[in-house]
């Protein structure tokens, strides 16, 4: 029979039988307890909270004393950190999102469950894929509690993708939104120059590729080539390879091509030409890209953002230069072409000159009107000169009619005569004329012609000029000379007329 108490306190049983099957049905209760509170039946009879009825007691040597949160909060955080200090968590990637100190926060869910993780921020600069929601990832880290909220998380301090379907999702992510953007429009490529004078190439200082590249160069087409170093897989190669784009571009003179290349490896070593930052400097250059990164059967979107996309590093150095020595043979066939041209056209020229000089007629056929028109010129020509002789003849006699002597006389004396009177009119301009009747001529010493008497006793030295020589004389002090008596006579003041 089963005695009153706590369910579990204490059993009797009729027969083992009864034993065998409770302890098939109770062996999952908890074990039973060392310390026992009992209530009253009565919780209102005397005594009963003297006893404590309502108020929780401790019983001496009980085992579950009472714990505050904060306590029973880090009794749990050692609990889960102690039972799960390394998980690897399979789940998708949904609200990732990176706050301003570096540390990024987001949710690993499946079909069914969902559970906080965070990722510290020296542990995110190591990833090298940048997270993104509806991501399939494998975390790595360890399970915690965030005793502020009561929630558990995971403690994140690897994240990988979860196998190749994983990181082909994200890729085709990616290329799909970077393809809106039009960064792989066809019409943006640009054509490749034909012979570049300097070729830029971003690759690896120490692998086979770069010496490939000159191999292929050297044979082809030798040329000036700039290397400039980075690593190509790796953390941080993303943004060195972009660096290295972007200073080949701000260099004062940048190469005429580019060339970014790698060898083969798997996707994962090829993703660091897969970056965002290395696919926007692609497009961005202003310096013709050829991406050579991978084998022929690896595509990577910086292979979509190029100009042109070689299938090996060796294919690029054969796109970016012609071959020499075919040039020089297509020069020389250009020229033995030319000259055969220029020989055939000068015998097919040769040819069609004799077609013509066989149907040309004849010099006498051809000069015939010509020889009749100046015979029939120099038939003429004997009466037209008599004819003209004929007329100046009689013009001639003409005019000797009008030639008399007394003419010829009687012109040549009135011409004298008006020669004569200029003469005389001459004569009475001359300026020594007047010395002849006692006037003289007053000058300064230097020859100077002086009119007015201010002019006189400035110069005080004068010269004055007669008929039959000069004298030098000097100014004194001038005489005041008596007014003449003005003739003119006072008018009177004339009327008004108003």
């Amino acid at each position: 029979m089963l005695e009153r108490g706590l369910p579990g306190a204490a059993h009797s049983f009729v027969s083992k039988g009864d034993c065998a099957s409770f302890h098939a049905k109770a062996c999952s209760r908890p074990p039973e307890p060392m310390s026992k509170t009992f209530m009253s039946d009565d919780p209102f009879a005397d005594g009963a909270y003297e006893n404590g009825g309502l108020l929780a007691t401790e019983t001496p040597g009980g085992n579950a004393p009472a714990l505050s949160v904060s306590e029973l909060s880090a009794a749990l955080k050692r609990t889960v950190e102690d039972g799960f200090a390394h998980v690897r968590v399979r789940g998708e990637i949904s609200g990732f999102k990176r706050v301003g100190s570096g540390h990024c926060y987001f949710t690993l869910k499946d079909d069914s469950a969902c559970i906080d993780a965070v990722i510290w921020r020296g542990t995110a600069a190591s990833i090298r894929f940048q997270p993104e929601d509806g991501i399939e990832v494998i975390a790595t880290g360890r399970l915690t509690t965030y005793p502020a909220r009561s929630r558990y998380q995971l403690v994140v301090e690897r994240l990988e993708l979860a196998g190749q379907g994983a990181l082909m999702a994200l890729l085709d992510k990616r290329r799909r939104a970077l393809a809106a953007e039009g960064l792989f429009d066809e019409a943006k490529k640009r054509p490749l120059p034909f012979a570049p004078a300097r070729i830029g190439v971003v690759t690896s200082p120490t692998g086979a590729v770069i010496r490939d590249i000159l191999h292929r160069l050297e044979d082809r087409f030798p040329t000036h080539v700039t290397l400039w170093p980075v690593p190509v897989q790796g953390e941080g190669a993303a943004e060195k390879v972009a660096a290295a784009i972007r200073g080949f571009n701000a260099l004062p003179q940048p190469p005429d091509l580019l060339i970014v290349a790698r060898g083969g490896g798997s996707i994962e070593d090829l993703w660091a030409f897969n970056e965002e930052v290395v696919v926007r400097a692609v497009a961005g250059s202003i310096i013709p890209i050829i991406s050579a990164v991978g084998h022929e059967t690896d595509t990577t979107l910086c292979d979509h953002a190029a100009d042109r996309r070689a299938p090996t590093p060796s294919a690029a150095a054969e796109m970016a230069v012609p071959v020499r020595t075919e040039l020089l043979g297509f020069v020389r066939e250009l020229a033995s072409r030319a000259e055969r041209c220029a020989r055939r056209t000068a015998e097919r020229a040769g040819e069609q000159m004799q077609a013509l000089l066989r149907h040309w007629p004849e010099r006498e056929t051809l000069l015939a009107p010509q020889q009749q028109k100046l015979d029939d010129l120099a038939e003429r020509l004997p009466r037209g000169l008599r004819g003209r002789l004929d007329r100046a003849t009689g013009e001639l006699g003409h005019a000797a009619g009008a030639l008399r002597p007394s003419l010829l006389v009687a012109a040549h004396r009135r011409a004298r005569e008006r020669l004569e009177a200029l003469w005389r009119v001459a004569q009475l301009a001359h300026p020594e004329r007047p010395l002849e009747k006692g006037y003289a001529l007053v000058t300064d010493r230097a020859g100077k012609v002086l009119v007015t008497a201010g002019a006189a006793r400035a110069a005080k030295a004068l010269s004055l000029r007669f008929r039959d020589g000069s004298v030098d004389v000097s100014t004194g002090e001038p005489v005041e000379r008596a007014k003449k008596p003005s003739h003119n006579k006072a008018k009177g003041d004339q009327p008004k007329l108003l």
